[in-house]
């Protein structure tokens, strides 16, 4: 197999969406690097896509919340790719409001992953990809940073905030060749939503990643997946907030 042209960082190798997008991008012939906490799940990962797929994967030690460690991995990440870096942001913490409400220290802790974790790491490997001209940049967004709701504003908040952060680093960047792209999730059947009950238009980590992997050879900006949530999102926000603030969402 020719070498790879383009290399796929995964942050948050070890989710269900990260490895089940790792598959994706190592079946189209691309490098592959899984980081995230667990190094030894990570290395069972990566030597399966190696066996898998016959591609470059390797797996890399990464922690959100330490944010020292950030600019020495975008130079080990940098070190290791082969052709161009492309990045997958795909980690997250969602505790419910309950949780949040109960123990600041949830909340924090969610707020420093989403939103400080996140922005510190993107931050850090702004170098790599202006240096090699160009590149692609995909965030797991939310739906529930669209309209502040009871059950989850906390959560929403820390992916709003992620949504602004992605669009002035699209902007700074743009000039360099890099391309930015929020997905704005719908449920995804992952632990994280194991918990809640049967939610409406529930996609399955597969049919998720292959909409993802579609969406990031071709688009830039904001896209809803699975896509009905655009419609559905369009007449929530639509909803007056005298209505709204009465209903049980």
């Amino acid at each position: 197999m020719a070498a790879p042209t383009e290399t796929w960082l995964v942050l948050g190798g070890g989710s269900t969406i990260g490895r089940a997008f790792a598959q994706r991008a190592a079946a189209a012939g691309a490098a592959v690097l899984v980081a995230g906490r667990d190094v030894a799940e990570l290395e069972r990962s990566a030597a399966d896509l190696r066996l898998r797929h016959g591609v470059p994967a390797s797996a890399m030690l990464f922690d959100a919340l330490d944010l020292a460690s950030h600019r020495g991995f975008a130079r080990a990440c940098a070190a290791l790719a082969q052709g161009q870096l492309n990045l997958l942001l795909a980690f997250g913490s969602m505790p419910s409001q309950a949780e949040c409400d109960a123990e600041p220290g949830v909340a924090r802790r969610m707020v420093e992953t989403n939103v400080t974790g996140a922005a510190s790491v993107l931050t850090a490997l702004a170098p790599v990809l202006r240096v090699q001209g160009g590149g692609v940049v995909v965030a797991l967004g939310s739906v529930a940073g669209e309209r502040g709701r009871p059950r989850n504003h906390l959560y929403g908040a820390t992916k709003a905030a992620l949504a602004v952060f992605l669009q002035g680093y699209a902007a700074r960047h743009a000039r360099h060749g890099v391309r930015v792209l929020n997905i704005l999730a719908g449920p995804v059947d992952t632990a994280l939503t194991w918990p809640l009950p049967k939610l409406p238009f529930m996609a399955s980590p597969d049919d998720f990643a292959a909409g993802a992997w579609r969406l990031a050879r071709q688009r830039s900006g904001q896209a809803h997946l699975p896509g009905i949530w655009a419609p559905v999102m369009a007449a929530i926000r639509a909803v007056p907030d005298r209505v709204f603030n009465r209903l049980d969402l």
